[in-house]
């Protein structure tokens, strides 16, 4: 299996047998994790609390979005005078509140995330918000579920520029068309197609469109590890 140190030869396994996608890349909020109405319900706090306006409309554009990016839009259309951020901050002390009591997992990301683990896949996560948000979900994890994680502030560009799932490939040592990336919002999957992967859309909070490297599931419930695999191979 491959390591950041080693690349595996597209469609191979070390000891040359099939073995593809070579790799899952996850994205996390609304992916592995319903994590999108915590965030929503802090963004009305916010609002409330510095006398801007908010909507359920604005919110969702938001979803997958890279934070600075979703600070810019925040100031613009709440009508508040912090600084992008500050805006951050704010959002992460709520959600990382409310994560720490309850991490709020979709169904079937559990079983997927450990049987792909005990089959020696490797995953990564791919996550547009910040590594102290991920941190307390991470822990909630067996040590090892995730051999790199790539997190809104260690990019310099965001989703849904490719850079996010780029530098996750990268960082495994594979080519991300070796790689099957999982989202929940066309903005993640823009950056995952653009970087070259075959991306399992699964709808949670906004509708997903069609796209020629997309296939879609209605739920991580049941998939398993061959699922993803059929998944990959119908584009791959």
């Amino acid at each position: 299996m491959s390591t950041a140190n080693s690349v595996v030869s597209a469609g191979q396994r070390p000891d040359g047998g099939p073995h593809r996608p070579a790799a899952v890349l996850w994205d996390m909020d609304g992916t592995l994790v319903d994590t999108e109405p915590y965030w929503i319900e802090t963004e009305f706090a916010l609002a409330e609390k510095y006398g801007g306006t908010w909507s359920e409309a604005h919110a969702i554009n938001l979803v997958g979005n890279d934070l600075l990016d979703s600070a810019l839009y925040i100031r613009e259309h709440m009508g508040i005078a912090l600084q992008p951020s500050e805006i951050v901050e704010h959002l992460l002390d709520g959600v990382v509140a409310r994560v720490e009591d309850t991490v709020p997992w979709r169904p079937g990301a559990l079983q997927v995330l450990a049987d792909l683990h005990g089959e020696g896949v490797p995953c990564a996560l791919v996550t547009m918000s910040w590594r102290r948000f991920v941190a307390p979900i991470l822990a909630s994890l067996p040590e090892g579920t995730f051999t790199t994680i790539v997190t809104g502030d260690s990019v310099a560009h965001g989703k849904p520029h490719p850079a996010p799932y780029l530098k996750a490939a990268s960082e495994l040592g594979l080519d991300p068309a070796d790689c099957l990336a999982v989202e929940d919002s066309n903005t993640g999957a823009r950056s995952a197609e653009s970087a070259g992967c075959v991306v399992l859309c699964v709808p949670n909070h906004v509708p997903l469109l069609d796209g020629e490297r997309r296939v879609f599931a209605d739920t991580l419930d049941g998939i398993g590890v061959a699922g993803l695999r059929a998944a990959y191979a119908s584009v791959g």
